[in-house]
């Protein structure tokens, strides 16, 4: 019997997971005009060039692998993690530049995230890692 917290963990995870596929993915095929962006973004901050560019540059791949992950549930914990620490980055980025109307959002994904991965054991039924896990315990390899 499908159990509600199932359907919520799901739902939750979906939801995020979309939105870090739909950052991801619509970055990726304009990266250089978002890297030249965010550079631009933190040329009066106490950021560096030499930190802010490969951080423009891994942040669609981040976001979009993130997002795979979370979609198809496979390495759940291990994408909940990454979009942890994702969102912390954003945030202290945010910060930097003084750009305090992104980090509501940023706080958003990152609560998602955390409490996703307080309840990840118990709810995560629908992924793949959850199959992987039966195949394992049924003797599967």
């Amino acid at each position: 019997m499908i159990s509600p917290q199932q359907i919520s963990f799901l739902l939750a995870r979906l939801a995020v997971g979309m939105s870090m596929f739909g950052h991801g993915l619509v970055r990726l095929p304009k990266l250089h005009t978002f890297s030249n962006g965010m550079v631009s973004q933190f040329e009066k901050s106490i950021l560096p060039g030499f930190i802010v560019t490969p951080f423009s540059y891994i942040l669609p791949i981040a976001e979009l692998l993130t997002g795979i992950f979370l979609l198809i549930g496979l390495f759940t914990k291990q994408a909940l993690i990454a979009g942890t620490i994702i969102m912390i980055a954003l945030i202290f980025g945010s910060s930097m530049i003084e750009e305090w109307g992104s980090i509501p959002s940023q706080l958003i994904h990152a609560a998602f995230f955390t409490i996703l991965l307080t309840f990840e054991k118990s709810y995560n039924s629908f992924a793949v890692d959850s199959i992987l896990e039966r195949n394992r315990k049924a003797g599967f390899q």
